[in-house]
């Protein structure tokens, strides 16, 4: 039996208690052993007055300071030269043992002269009953693995001896061995001691014992072992540690060929790490993980020590410590079990109901009803009409148009794309072989689509299959849907379709990370679809932090505060180049073809009509269906059709549930007071120099949103249980007003009276569209007189206007550019025989042909003559090749050399990937948190799929 016991006792006044309590507690302790220790040595590891004073009187025969910095392991190499005696006992200001511990931990150090080290139990101070470490193994690849960590002491493992190691924490070590070994290895970061310390030992042909009757308690905040996870600080100090001292053993303990191969794979293996933290929903562990890496990669020095130090203690070989570690096998079971034990302990949340509750038919319904209502799209290849024009040819192109770099129109504009060209990109992914095609597709799925988008939305808030089906019809039914629908607006018919899934993504986003992964993805989408939406988003995120932090105190609030990231590294660079061009409202343009169609007028009669929903003043096409009747005036009387779903809306503040119908109705009046201020609002012109007014029908989306999921809160949660008739009559008239309404949009097309039309496969000549097809150089000047004798004219590039190669920039300009004036010049000169070089000119810019755009059926005599004096003077030219008239307007092809396009610098080259490279990041991000996985699942099924409390069990 060793003779003599040397205690090293460290301490740090930085624990969650004063640190001084904890080690008078610790030296009490010390002091009621029934074997006391023969000498104690006390390491003070930062400057404290109490902790000097305690030090001071606990007899200790020597108490060195040290830097607040020093660890555990470099307090313990401090302390060395004065350790003597035949053994040595590791502690720490919060590690106090029970009165027979030290006797115990003797006689398992003598049960034979191959023990070199032995480990107590450590329970947790608070709750005794409860194992905090119990030996320490680790798999084949290094990670480590506690054997009885967190478990209830039942005396399940007092029979336990042999381990690879235990937590440093207490251990009892033979002085000699001690001495070997050189103590704990200072480059682990304070994780992982006592199991390195352990791996050494057996390497030098001693044993690790466990002696389970012999307790120390600890509470967790000690200079010794790892924090303990009870702040963020904590837990990213805790995840470096542990990523840090694996990675420096797998570098320590790797065969001395291989170490070179492992130091090469740190980063490359970080990174795919990092991707596989991020589908786990681990996004906190992702910088630790990284800042390890990298420590590691240039820790040459500290390898090489370390290993060392086993070459020159080594007696028995690795093989031998196969037996003590943890196989594959082995550790699935233990968190299968575990998983299994915690579904039985949790709740499981009710079956969605999809097809039983009948929201399957109602979506094969709205594919009937769109076949029926768009019986044309059926064999269009190219939606046209409206602000719909054709997409690229080529995904490449698609997107190219998608990148920072130059537009696709306009002379030589350089800039980033607006991140609607991005969401057209997507769009036309879905059918690489023909993009357009895909848009198509989208139009006769946006029935169907929007009806899972409401049903899925409305699970949030009720789970009552009834009121589900009636939030589906009324999402369905919105008047600006419809309108965006028959009218081509592509950008509100995305918003629209997109919505209801932000609704539910962002509604338990606070939940989870999987949740605020989509949602983050969600929102970039409406926000490049809308961005006039931009101010109401941003109130309503605003609005989630605040609840998050008064509701939950914070829990959660950095998955809301991720939602918004997406959006800002997709608009960042469109952000920078308009306000620095002095265009901020220039953010809020509609992006797409810049297009004046009808809409709501900014005067009493038009706010009317947005207040009900309508974002035209044809009210959903009734103003127009009822014309040539003698009900013409009557149209307005619509909006009664509409009322019950407001009247319902506002009575859900007065059910139990008012703090979610409170956040609804926030959402609906944001929406509306968005469209009362953008209606009338032009911040963008046309090609023509006409202001456009900026669509209110995204910010209608929204108000309608929160109307609709208000009302179904007041017909969930404000109409008793003995009453719930008054529920089917409820949802009844919303449907079957709802109905009404749509009528006449749903009637347009067999009407003709929509707007929406077979496109064009391209909006320039059909010998243009095959010579720009494949190639984005090809460049065309566009020449269109005007109704009052001017003449409107712009170059674009490739084969055709695109709905991606739009750019707001360009059209939210409130000056001319250099550019514009050379375009300007260009034109003034080709219309004309004042200029002999103009072709020359238009040649150097990169310009091949020149088109004057066809007749239209309201031309005025000025502008009729404007084109024949034009048509002249390029006909008389000869460097211009006439092709002849065309249905897209009469073509020239000029015929002397052309010059390249202009292209991006070698410095927005650069820049163009670093932004690519940046967003790209981002939105990977956001995708591997959004990809469910087994666990994210099990979560989710922990928690209600609605928000908000419930008043009641409902019937389903």
């Amino acid at each position: 039996m060793p003779a003599r016991v040397h205690a090293l006792l460290v301490v740090r006044p930085d624990g969650r208690k004063a640190a001084a309590t904890h080690l008078q507690h610790t030296l009490d302790a010390l002091s009621a052993q029934t074997r006391s220790a023969d000498v104690l040595t006390i390491v003070l590891c930062g400057p404290d007055r109490a902790l000097t004073e305690v030090a001071a009187a606990s007899g200790a025969e020597g108490v060195i300071t040290a830097n607040g910095s020093t660890s555990f392991a470099d307090a313990a190499r401090l302390a060395s030269p004065r350790l003597t005696g035949d053994a040595i006992w590791l502690l720490a200001q919060d590690t106090a043992p029970e009165p027979h511990a030290l006797a115990r931990l003797l006689a398992g150090l003598e049960r034979a002269p191959s023990v070199g080290i032995v480990a107590p139990k450590l329970v947790d101070a608070e709750d005794p009953a409860r194992i905090v470490s119990l030996g320490v193994t680790m798999t084949p690849y290094g990670r480590t693995v506690g054997l009885a960590d967190n478990e209830l002491d039942q005396g399940q493992h007092d029979a336990d001896e042999d381990v690879l190691g235990a937590d440093v924490r207490g251990l009892l070590v033979r002085a000699e061995l001690w001495r070997q070994l050189v103590g704990i290895d200072p480059s682990l970061g304070g994780a992982d001691e006592g199991l390195d310390l352990g791996v050494r030992a057996r390497l030098a042909g001693h044993r690790v014992s466990l002696v389970p009757t012999a307790h120390v308690a600890v509470n967790g905040d000690g200079t010794a072992g790892l924090p303990a996870p009870t702040s963020r600080r904590r837990r990213r100090r805790r995840a470096y540690a542990i990523r840090l001292a694996q990675l420096h053993r797998r570098m320590v303990y790797a065969p001395a060929a291989t170490v070179p191969l492992h130091l090469l794979s740190l980063i490359p293996l970080a990174l795919w790490r990092a991707a596989a933290l991020l589908v786990a929903k681990q996004p906190a562990r992702v910088l630790p993980e990284w800042g390890a890496s990298i420590v590691v990669f240039f820790r040459w020095g500290a390898i090489a020590r370390a290993r060392g130090i086993i070459r020159r203690s080594r007696t028995s070989s690795w093989a031998q410590l196969a037996a003590l570690r943890i196989t594959r096998s082995t550790l699935r079971q233990r968190f299968d079990a575990d998983a299994d034990a915690d579904a039985f302990d949790r709740p499981i949340r009710e079956e969605l109901r999809f097809f039983t509750g009948g929201g399957a038919w109602l979506v094969l319904a709205a594919l009937l009803v769109a076949v029926v209502a768009f019986p044309s799209l059926l064999v269009w290849s190219v939606l046209g009409g409206g602000g719909l024009e054709p997409l690229r040819a080529t995904l490449g192109q698609l997107w190219a148009d998608a990148a920072y770099g130059v537009r696709s129109v306009g002379l030589d504009t350089v800039g980033p794309a607006d991140p609607f060209a991005a969401l057209m990109a997507l769009i036309g992914s879905f059918w690489p072989g023909d993009p357009s095609r895909a848009l198509v597709l989208l139009w006769i799925a946006a029935l169907p689509l929007a009806t899972v988008g409401g049903w899925f939305a409305a699970t949030r808030l009720t789970p009552n299959s009834l009121l589900r089906n009636t939030a589906a019809v009324a999402w369905v039914l919105a008047p600006t849907f419809w309108t965006a629908l028959i009218d081509g607006r592509p950008a509100a018919v995305i918003t629209h379709l997109l919505l209801p899934w932000l609704f539910y993504a962002g509604a338990v986003a606070h939940r989870s990370w999987a949740a605020a992964g989509a949602a983050s993805i969600l929102l970039a989408g409406v926000v490049a679809a809308s961005p006039s939406l931009g101010p109401a988003l941003i109130a309503v995120w605003a609005l989630l932090v605040m609840l998050v932090v008064i509701a939950r105190a914070g829990r959660g609030v950095g998955h809301i505060v991720w939602i918004g990231v997406p959006s800002i590294a997709i608009f960042a660079p469109l952000v920078w180049v308009q306000v620095h061009a002095g265009t901020p409202w220039g953010l809020l343009a509609d992006p797409g073809v810049v297009w004046a169609g009808p809409q709501a007028a900014a005067d009493a009669a038009g706010r009317l009509a947005l207040a009900g929903g309508f974002p035209t003043q044809d009210f959903a096409g009734w103003t127009t269906l009822l014309s040539s009747t003698t009900l013409a005036g009557l149209a307005p009387w619509v909006l009664v059709l509409v009322a019950p779903l407001g009247a319902l809306a506002l009575l859900s503040l007065l059910t139990p549930r008012w703090m979610i119908s409170g956040v609804l109705v926030v959402i609906a009046l944001l929406g509306l007071g968005s469209a009362f201020v953008l209606v009338g609002v032009a911040v963008a012109a046309s090609s023509a120099a006409a202001a456009v007014p900026i669509w209110p029908g995204g910010a209608l989306s929204l108000a309608w949103l929160g109307v609709v999921g208000a009302a179904i809160v007041a017909l969930d949660a404000g109409i008793p249980v003995r009453r719930r008739a008054l529920r089917v009559v409820g949802a009844g008239v919303v449907i079957g007003t709802l109905l009404v309404v749509a009528v006449p949009s749903a009637t347009s097309m067999l009407r003709g009276t929509a707007l929406l039309q077979n496109g064009p496969s391209t909006t320039l000549p059909a010998y243009v569209a095959a010579q720009g097809a494949d190639d984005l150089s090809v460049g065309t000047i566009l020449i269109t007189p005007q109704n009052s004798g001017a003449v409107a004219a712009r170059v674009v590039w490739g084969g055709s206007d695109t709905l991606g190669g739009h750019s707001t920039l360009t059209a939210t300009r409130p000056a001319p550019t250099e550019d514009d004036r050379e375009v300007a010049a260009l034109t003034a000169d080709l219309v004309s025989a004042s200029s002999e070089d103009v072709v020359r000119r238009a040649a150097a810019l990169g310009i091949q042909f020149v088109v004057v755009a066809p007749e239209s059926a309201t031309e005025s005599d000025a502008a009729r003559a404007l084109r024949l004096t034009a048509e002249t003077a390029l006909n008389q030219r000869s460097d211009l090749d006439a092709v002849g008239p065309t249905p897209k307007g009469t073509l020239w092809r000029i015929s002397t050399d052309v010059a390249d396009r202009p292209g991006a610098s070698a410095a927005d080259d650069r820049l163009t990937l670093a932004i690519s490279l940046i967003q790209f990041v981002v939105f990977a991000v956001a995708l591997l948190l959004s990809v469910p996985t087994a666990a994210s699942r099990r979560q989710a099924r922990r928690m209600p799929r609605t928000v908000g409390p419930r008043a009641r069990e409902e019937e389903q």
